[in-house]
């Protein structure tokens, strides 16, 4: 899974809906795999706000992690990433599903995941330093599932049984435990964006098995 540009627009602006949460996924990936650069930043700066339908539930989230943008700059945006996520030994937040799953890292929840992986022909890239349970890395599984080309996994089904695995199982607890963090001020926004996005997604897969 090589890393892409992300395509930073409004949730649903314009966009049918299989490719906007494609993009979403994409871009909630880029986002929490590393800090954006200056470039990334103006396209986010530069996002639209408005949803197609006002009230949308994505929408205010939205708006604030836009907004969250706006207020900072590349350098300390890089600074907030490496004080939440970074540093030498302990994080001051996790960013990996074996450690809300198992309490400990590269624990039985990786293997799964990987086992999960292998079967839809995935694995990690040599490139990518982060084990396949770094949210960022899911993420990405999840927009493959969505705008890939192999039709025998990319496919709704297969999308929601990865889903309640390996995002529904734990990205909530992780995006509490961010936005609640009190050095987070973009990371909480875009926490507190990716929270209601699962909301939305669960939503979802639960009315395809209704």
């Amino acid at each position: 899974m090589n890393a892409q540009q992300p395509l930073v627009l409004a949730p649903g602006a314009g966009l049918d809906e299989e490719t906007a949460r494609a993009e979403i996924y994409g871009l909630l990936a880029q986002l929490y795999y590393a800090p954006p650069d200056a470039e990334q930043l103006l396209a986010l700066r530069a996002a639209a706000t408005e949803a197609p339908a006002a009230g949308g539930f994505l929408q205010a989230p939205w708006q604030e992690l836009v907004s969250a943008a706006r207020e900072c700059d590349a350098p300390a945006l890089a600074a907030e990433y490496d004080a939440l996520f970074g540093g030498l030994g302990k994080p001051e937040v996790y960013l990996y599903a074996s450690h809300y799953l198992s309490g400990f890292l590269n624990e039985r929840p990786l293997a799964q995941l990987r086992g999960d992986m292998a079967a839809l022909g995935l694995a990690r890239s040599d490139a990518m330093s982060e084990p396949e349970d770094h949210v960022g890395c899911i993420f990405e599984v999840m927009r493959y599932l969505i705008a890939g080309d192999d039709g025998a996994v990319c496919h709704l089904a297969g999308q929601s049984r990865f889903f309640a695995a390996h995002v529904q199982s734990w990205v909530p607890a992780q995006c509490q435990v961010l936005a609640a963090h009190p050095k987070a001020r973009f990371y909480r926004a875009l926490a507190l964006f990716t929270e209601a996005f699962v909301v939305v997604e669960t939503q979802g897969f639960d009315m395809l098995e209704a």
